[in-house]
């Protein structure tokens, strides 16, 4: 009989060699070894619990908390050294490992670390292990997004706040619609992105759960104190069904989806973002940072960032679609192809994290120039207050959006603007403009009639400023609006 696989925590059952494609095939390392300091922190609380249910002595919990510290120094200085065909995952890893800095600190007790660090292993499975490290992992990135989306919401704050009195035409199906201040236009990306900020801890946390103590699907036979485990690493509770608990990667594709309607977002300001900044606009310029040339048309200013943040939003709807798929009519418990979800997960955090920096980048540095905003204004987008003008007289709405389309096809008849007809002109479609029916075509009077919350006029912008403010202090958005 051949010699059993004696260096995988599987080996036992074995006793032939895998073929050297499945182990590459299988390997995880290459990609889990992100994990390597969640790992080696549920490790350490795992052990404390061992050693309160007398599975490890005192001097066995110190050898492997110091050892695996020793570990996590290998690891943050790149010192590490990962053995092909041995270490199968970050666990087998930094067992392997644990055990062989044990023995170096135990001289003449052949093998004494390797018996210790097996220990260790005792009513934990690799399935509740990556179930923890995972949640851990993914608590501490999505922590970090949370922060550059801060700074993403504060950047348009300050714009907005900075920027109040620019106008710029509001479009609806790329068509000029209304006039509408630049800082409310901010603030509608502003609103969705706040929006993404509370669903965003709402993700964290649900994830925030303890699966550590689970074993491989069926529970932990040695009365381990899960609870404190959960606490030691942070957790807000525990995952109350073993089998559930590491079989759950629905923490995974929710980040994912949180992802995919967040890039969502980002590729529509990045879209509104490329036609404003092309030269048929002019409205705003990227920075030379944000931008690339042509290499052969030396007058090229491409918005290289804007079409990126496009075309990553993409791939984001990618990942999710992609580990959904390999999640869906999965058995119960535990199945190797979860295993999928550690590069998805990768990918989306990488994704999200340089995304939300670049588009910060983007909006702290744009310039802008009213002066084309405001050249882009016509006449036209002022036909609603004609309607309004004569709602005010007592006419019905739709009686009068009639009448200002009239006026409007008028215009266009005549070759001119709006503006630009006689009074009597106005007269000759309905008796009932008045001679101060120009005051109408006042494009920031028109702003600032939109004074109900929401609107575009500065009152109804600056609450909407508030209001997000309260958000980034407090973590919660203002129902009804800020007093004062």
């Amino acid at each position: 009989m051949s010699k059993p696989t004696e260096d995988k925590l599987w080996g036992g059952r074995f006793t032939g060699k895998l073929d050297p494609l499945m182990e590459a095939y299988n390997e995880s390392l290459s990609l889990d070894k992100a994990f390597y300091a969640q790992d080696i922190a549920g490790s350490i609380a795992w052990a404390r619990a061992n050693k309160a249910v007398g599975i490890l002595t005192a001097n066995e919990l110190r050898e492997i908390e110091r050892g695996l510290q020793k570990v996590q120094n290998e690891w943050e200085n790149n010192l590490f050294n990962i053995k092909p065909g041995i270490d199968e995952d970050i666990h087998t890893a930094n067992e392997r490992r644990l055990g062989e800095v044990i023995d170096q600190a135990m001289p003449g007790t052949a093998n004494a670390g390797k018996a210790i660090a097996g220990k260790l292993h005792t009513g934990r499975s690799r399935n509740d292990q990556i179930a923890t490290d995972l949640r851990l992992w993914v608590r501490k990135e999505l922590l970090g997004i949370e922060k550059d989306l801060t700074s993403l919401l504060q950047v348009i704050v300050s714009r907005a706040e900075t920027e109040i009195n620019i106008m710029m035409p509001g479009y609806t199906h790329l068509q000029r619609a209304q006039p509408v201040r630049w800082s409310h236009w901010l603030l509608s990306y502003g609103f969705f992105f706040a929006a993404d900020f509370k669903r965003l801890k709402n993700v964290i946390k649900d994830l925030n759960y303890c699966p550590l103590g689970s074993g491989a699907l069926s529970g932990n036979v040695f009365g381990v104190d899960r609870k404190a485990i959960g606490e030691e690493l942070g957790f807000e509770g525990l995952c109350w069904n073993s089998m559930n608990a590491v079989s759950d990667r629905d923490f995974l594709l929710a980040t994912m989806s949180w992802g995919s309607m967040f890039m969502g977002h980002v590729s529509r300001i990045a879209m509104d973002l490329c036609i404003y900044s092309s030269q048929e606009s002019g409205f705003v310029k990227l920075a030379d940072a944000y931008s690339t040339g042509s290499s052969l048309m030396p007058q090229k200013k491409n918005p290289d960032a804007l079409e990126l943040l496009r075309g990553k939003s993409g791939q984001m709807h990618g990942l999710l679609s992609g580990f959904t798929s390999t999640m869906n009519s999965l058995p119960s418990c535990y199945n190797k192809d979860m295993q999928e979800g550690t590069s998805a997960i990768l990918s989306t955090t990488t994704l999200l994290t340089t995304s939300i920096k670049i588009l910060t980048g983007v909006l702290s540095t744009l310039s802008v120039s009213p002066t084309n905003m405001l050249k882009a204004l016509e006449p036209s987008m002022l036909a609603t207050e004609l309607a309004d003008y004569l709602v005010k007289k007592g006419v019905p709405f739709r009686e009068t959006h009639h009448i200002s389309g009239r006026v409007v096809a008028l215009a266009e008849e005549k070759g001119k603007g709006m503006d630009e007809l006689s009074i009597a002109e106005f007269q000759g479609v309905d008796g009932r403009f008045g001679d101060d029916v120009k005051g109408c075509f006042d494009y920031e009077a028109a702003v600032e009639k939109r004074t109900a919350k929401g609107g575009t006029a500065k009152r109804s912008v600056r609450e909407q400023i508030a209001v997000m403010k309260v958000l980034l202090e407090t973590g919660e958005m203002p129902a009804w609006g800020v007093e004062g």
